[in-house]
């Protein structure tokens, strides 16, 4: 039998390596090696809406039939069409009214759609598996295979894995902004997750330890300096230690800072500056994705300028700091790469429940904004509030366009990425909506006419007082691949 020994440097190596993993825990996940590259290429911002944002609110019918159906479905919860809190017309360039406006807390969505850099797709979602779970649904669009769960990559992952050859080397080719690794990039040795620039250092034990300050003995090297020299073998360990530590060094080399005067305030904004910054030092950035959460409103929803403003609230945080992005990043030439997506997993109800809120409900206006689209414009195919219109998905407003059509416009578009069978596997509706400029490619996936699925007309099981329901038999052994009840988190 041979007999373990273990020196002291090999010891050392693993409490140090040990040290990385227990201070960082989730939080540090790897970029490639820092290499001198530059991006010539766009970059993607994926936003998610966690909880559900009722769309709605958002956009709001402002005329005809579809404002009369509005009012009647929620009779306290209306955003109005005249006064100080009333909706925000959205017109098209030529000044034709739309019908829809925006929640008059969303003057900065506004002002970058009247701008031309801001398009709205219409009843947007899931359109091949529905569902009113919350992890349910937002897990298929972060994997990008609704329904199916049994992926070990997320769509952004699989979106640079299977990038053109041509692409060249990035330094940062993938960043989540975040305590944890987004699941739209699982699986990627190439991403990196941080939660700040600021906290993204080695900082468990001694303050003393840590590095070298300016007021540290003279000849003293702390623990950060230290590390590299211990990840010189080809371990896993070791070789995990190295990326880490290039992670480390590469975001401690960029001068990240403070946001500009006039920036908004809030965790939501300083992550968007964080992204800004990440694309303006030219490290390769193509990816990115960060949430905003609050959104699953049950209750005490609120409206524009009464009651409680919740609502208002969060669309303001939302709109204030989409435009102080679009601006900073604009004026600096960069924005003329960038696209952003702004989605959440579904809607709302349209009906308002006893409770002044709005339950789980299913297609949603999605929001793309950035210099390459062409905006001022609605896409897809709104079906209408009318309540006959509605009947087949109980009340809900229908998903007519599959998100995945919209961002694979943009991988191929923007990206020149049209490897769609790879980054949404399964997926065979794409078609361009013409929502960026960009050469269309000829998408490796087979491109059928987008449909939505015939929905089971059986009758919905009744809500409970709280405006809750449980997911009917129908959905749970449907043709549909996979239901749940639905809990409330």
């Amino acid at each position: 039998m041979s007999r373990f020994t273990l020196t002291r440097r090999e010891f050392v190596k693993g409490c140090c390596g040990a040290a990385v993993v227990g201070a960082a825990g989730s939080i540090l996940t790897f970029s490639e090696e820092a290499s001198a590259a530059t991006n010539p290429y766009d970059t993607v911002v994926h936003l998610f809406l966690r909880g559900g944002m009722d769309g709605l609110n958002l956009v709001v019918p402002i005329a005809g039939d579809d404002r009369g159906f509005y009012e009647q479905a929620r009779p306290d919860l209306s955003i109005p069409i005249s006064g100080t809190y009333a909706a925000l017309p959205l017109t098209l360039a030529g000044g034709a009214a739309t019908g829809f406006g925006l929640h008059p807390s969303a003057t900065g969505l506004h002002d970058l759609w009247n701008s031309g850099h801001l398009g709205i797709v219409h009843a947007a979602g899931l359109a091949t598996s529905v569902t009113r779970s919350h992890f349910d649904a937002q897990l298929s669009i972060d994997l990008g295979t609704p329904g199916k769960f049994g992926t070990g990559s997320g769509w952004m992952t699989r979106a640079w894995d299977s990038r053109p050859a041509i692409t060249p080397a990035a330094a940062l080719p993938a960043l989540g902004i975040g305590t944890t690794q987004p699941a739209g990039m699982l699986g990627s040795t190439a991403a990196l997750t941080m939660g700040s620039a600021g906290d993204f250092r080695l900082n468990a034990g001694a303050y003393a330890w840590q590095e070298r300050r300016a007021d540290s003995p003279a000849g003293f090297r702390g623990l950060n300096e230290t590390l590299s020299e211990l990840w010189s073998g080809r371990t896993g360990l070791q070789l995990s230690g190295q990326r880490a530590d290039a992670s480390l060094r590469l975001i401690a080399q960029q001068g990240y800072g403070s946001p500009p005067a006039g920036w908004p305030g809030g965790t939501f904004a300083q992550q968007l500056w964080t992204i800004a910054q990440s694309i303006r030092f030219n490290l390769g950035l193509r990816y990115a994705t960060l949430d905003l959460g609050g959104w699953d409103t049950h209750e005490g929803q609120g409206t524009a300028g009464s009651g409680y403003h919740y609502y208002q609230n969060k669309i303001a945080e939302l709109s204030s700091a989409l435009q102080a992005f679009f601006n900073e990043l604009n004026a600096g030439g960069e924005m003329a790469r960038v696209t952003v997506v702004v989605q959440s997993e579904f809607g709302r109800r349209v009906r308002a429940n006893a409770n002044g809120g709005t339950d789980h409900g299913y297609g949603n206006p999605l929001l793309v904004l950035g210099g390459p689209v062409n905006g001022r414009r609605f896409y897809g195919n709104w079906p209408g509030l009318n309540p006959e219109t509605l009947s087949p998905t109980f009340g809900d407003v229908p998903v007519t366009t599959d998100y995945r059509r919209v961002i694979s416009e943009i991988l191929i578009q923007r990206m020149g990425n049209a490897n769609l069978s790879q980054v949404f596997p399964g997926y065979a509706g794409y078609a361009p909506l013409g929502i960026v400029q960009g050469s269309d490619l000829a998408a490796a996936a087979p491109a059928l006419p987008l449909a939505m699925p015939a929905l089971q007309t059986a009758p919905e099981t009744p809500r409970g007082s709280a405006g809750d329901r449980e997911v009917p038999d129908w959905q749970r052994r449907g043709r549909i691949e996979r239901f749940i009840p639905r809990r409330e988190h």
